[in-house]
């Protein structure tokens, strides 16, 4: 069973009809749901924590529904987690989005704002130039594009944990992996075929 957190939050449902169409790309058995119950999401094959708008409201949200303490156990049982846009902005220590925001300190480093003269957000596809091999891109070439919906980049304090990079004014961190957790900044749900097949890529992980 995979699971994606529900904390109120607006993008659950595109992304929940995204795993479903992987799941079925990839002939798999393997099942999504949609929940906020600890007892389930600890129970999951993998997790994913999406995130869309304001870091602030994603991580209160996430707060408020008690489920940051649970996303900590899901790392420490070695679950498979993916972090979807904000979701993978909230693995990181904090946040400069409208102030300073604490976030889940799960990954070393800070989230930063695109400073001028850089168009903000960045809206569009844009590149993945991928740093090392990964299972998460297992058959996706190098520099293959993605669809971002961003004002806000992660600055990862450890470079080993840069999966992706791309380039917008800046090179920036665009996928994240240490141990069992994965991090995309990008929205794989508006991907197209890449993004379902870094779904996929994410299914095969959850069950080897």
């Amino acid at each position: 069973m995979l699971t994606i957190l529900d904390y109120k939050i607006g993008n659950v449902r595109s992304v929940q009809k995204a795993v479903e169409r992987a799941i079925s790309n990839a002939n798999s058995d393997q099942q999504v749901q949609l929940t906020a119950d600890a007892d389930q999401i600890l129970a999951a094959d993998g997790v994913i924590l999406p995130g869309v708008g304001a870091f602030g409201a994603c991580i209160s949200n996430l707060t408020t529904a008690g489920l940051a303490p649970v996303v900590h156990e899901v790392v420490r049982a070695q679950i498979p987690l993916l972090g979807i846009c904000v979701g993978m902005q909230m693995l990181f220590e904090g946040s400069e989005e409208m102030g300073n925001w604490q976030g889940l300190g799960l990954l070393p480093g800070t989230v930063r704002k695109f400073q001028p003269p850089l168009r903000v957000p960045q809206i569009g596809w844009n590149q993945l130039h991928q740093q090392r091999p990964d299972p998460l891109f297992a058959g996706i070439p190098d520099d293959a594009y993605a669809y971002f919906v961003h004002s806000y980049y992660c600055d990862p304090a450890d470079p080993a944990d840069v999966l992706t990079t791309t380039d917008y004014g800046i090179e920036y961190a665009s996928t994240v992996h240490r141990h069992n957790i994965w991090g995309v900044q990008f929205h794989p749900e508006k991907s197209q075929m890449v993004g379902i097949r870094i779904l996929q890529n994410f299914i095969d992980i959850t069950q080897h």
